[in-house]
């Protein structure tokens, strides 16, 4: 793909050429055929857009007014486009964050998740004692349970149907359950009941259910996996008599959020090699993209480097 024309990058955009991507589980329903709501998606089979679909990214900025964004700084955030594919995306410029010198671009990947996650558990305010489950230990819940027992909860529990238990201590896990999050769930007398649930599948409705049926009384549920439905069931009357808390949210504020992530990630650095499993040429985006489609074991955070 030629450089664009720096006439395509509007006031509050910035071009960059990428260096490197990673795979979200939020990619994956695009890469499967769904269509996508950020934008008139009306292509036969998928979004007729070069480069799409992928937006966790890493480049080097090629144009942007944006004076934290100078011509020749890397920088690392959103690809707004989902357009990361491709060898220049065009992104808001505010969801980007310039990189210092001393990181490298694979570490540098690690900060879009990570700020999702720091910025969520901020949002939930103190969990200094709290018993924490998290559901779902893909990438995104294996970061929560790392930044909640950073946040000092008293207790971790990450629950899902793959094996975990290697791992669990690099993540802060205490306690491991491999098992479906229904099942989990009906196992639980009120004292295991867990003060706070994340929610970190999505993509589907059971898990909600599953959380309202874990939680405590006067606990809180937050929803972090990505819906992909417009209408969620909701067991009303658990939630209703347990006087649970249920939100859910997006990260606004971007920049200030990977800023955060940054220095989170200054105090773990161990933090990106413990989380990537797999590192792909960008020509071996579909390969790239059909394991990250598999749930297994061994396979955790999928990166894409040029």
């Amino acid at each position: 793909m030629a450089a664009p024309d720096l006439t395509t990058a509007l006031p509050g955009q910035t071009i960059l050429r990428v260096e490197a991507g990673a795979i979200c589980g939020s990619d994956l329903p695009y890469f499967n055929g769904e269509t996508c709501i950020h934008f008139d998606d009306e292509a036969p089979f998928a979004a007729n857009v070069p480069g799409f679909p992928l937006h966790e990214v890493v480049g080097e900025v090629v144009a942007s007014d944006d004076p934290e964004l100078p011509v020749g700084t890397r920088a690392v955030g959103w690809a707004t486009g989902f357009s990361a594919l491709a060898e220049f995306t065009v992104t808001d410029s505010d969801s980007l964050l310039a990189i210092p010198d001393d990181l490298d671009s694979a570490h540098a990947l690690t900060l879009q998740p990570l700020a999702c996650v720091t910025e969520t558990v901020h949002s939930l305010g103190p969990v200094d004692g709290l018993r924490v489950a998290v559901l779902g230990l893909g990438p995104f819940g294996l970061l929560f349970s790392h930044v909640l027992a950073d946040a000092g909860a008293a207790e971790v529990i990450g629950v899902d149907r793959l094996d975990r238990s290697a791992i669990a201590d690099d993540f802060g896990i205490d306690t491991c359950v491999h098992s479906s999050t229904g099942r989990w769930a009906g196992s639980l007398t009120d004292d295991e009941r867990p003060d706070l649930v994340i929610e970190a599948i999505g993509h589907q409705t059971a898990t909600l259910a599953d959380a309202v049926e874990a939680v405590a009384e006067n606990g809180r549920i937050f929803c972090f996996g990505v819906p992909d439905e417009p209408v969620y069931p909701l067991p009303m009357q658990d939630l209703f008599r347990k006087h649970a808390t249920l939100t859910g949210g997006i990260v606004a504020e971007r920049r200030r959020c990977l800023q955060f992530a940054l220095g989170y990630q200054r105090r773990y650095p161990e933090l990106q090699k413990q989380l990537v499993s797999h590192t792909f040429d960008f020509t071996e985006a579909q390969l790239a993209f059909e394991l990250a489609s598999r749930p297994a074991s061994g396979r955790l955070k999928v990166q894409l480097i040029r």
